[in-house]
């Protein structure tokens, strides 16, 4: 009896091992598909970090050697032929064009116009369109100014209170000290408020005649 439970068992083996070289035999070449596919998505993945570290290096290097030229009007040249390969790196490279541009060569049209082609958006994008702003200040109306200020002085912008201290100055320009007063009072009883800005606008406020004490 106990040689032919044995005799069973070795050939439900052999079934189970036929089976298996059956199956393997059918769709074996789905898991060597498998792991040739996770190891080339691994190499891919790693040339690709490499790629873009290697890209980056040469966007700053570039960036490095325009900044070393020794005028001003060649690190302008020397930004403007670096090639960026991302919309933030335009960004990037708009910004220090226009510093250049209004700083070193004294030319805010030529600032304002250097921000004003970035393809960048999002916080970039607001960035470049505030820095515009500021540059542009002596060339647009208050009232157009302030207009374009409201749109970035939103809830949740970063430059939002930025923009507000802008616009209490378009209410300076055009003689409105209550309006300025009020737009500075709503800046020092925010909660967000940074100590550099709240000093500008307490500043401000007891030119303007007012008690930044009535804040709050």
């Amino acid at each position: 009896m106990s040689d032919a439970n044995s005799f069973i068992d070795e050939v439900n083996d052999e079934v189970r091992r036929d089976r298996l070289y059956g199956l393997l035999r059918r769709y074996g070449w789905i898991a060597i598909l498998a792991v040739v596919l996770i190891v080339g998505g691994a190499a891919w993945n790693e040339w690709r970090k490499a790629q873009e570290r290697a890209e980056a290096e040469a966007f700053g290097d570039a960036i490095l050697t325009a900044l070393d030229a020794d005028d001003t009007e060649a690190r302008i040249t020397g930004l403007e032929g670096v090639e960026a390969a991302t919309p933030e790196q335009q960004a990037l490279l708009a910004f220090l064009t226009a510093s250049e541009a209004a700083a070193g060569a004294e030319d805010p049209a030529r600032a304002a116009a250097a921000l004003a082609d970035t393809p960048a958006t999002g916080i970039y994008a607001d960035i470049a369109r505030f820095k515009r702003l500021l540059l542009e200040s002596g060339q647009m109306e208050p009232a157009a100014r302030r207009d374009a200020l409201l749109e970035l002085a939103v809830p949740g912008n970063p430059l939002r209170l930025l923009a507000e201290e802008q616009i209490a100055l378009t209410h300076v320009a055009e003689g409105d000290s209550e309006a300025a007063l009020g737009v500075l009072r709503e800046i020092l009883n925010d909660a967000e408020v940074t100590e550099g800005l709240r000093q500008r606008a307490s500043q401000l406020m007891v030119a303007l005649g007012g008690d930044p004490a009535e804040a709050g």
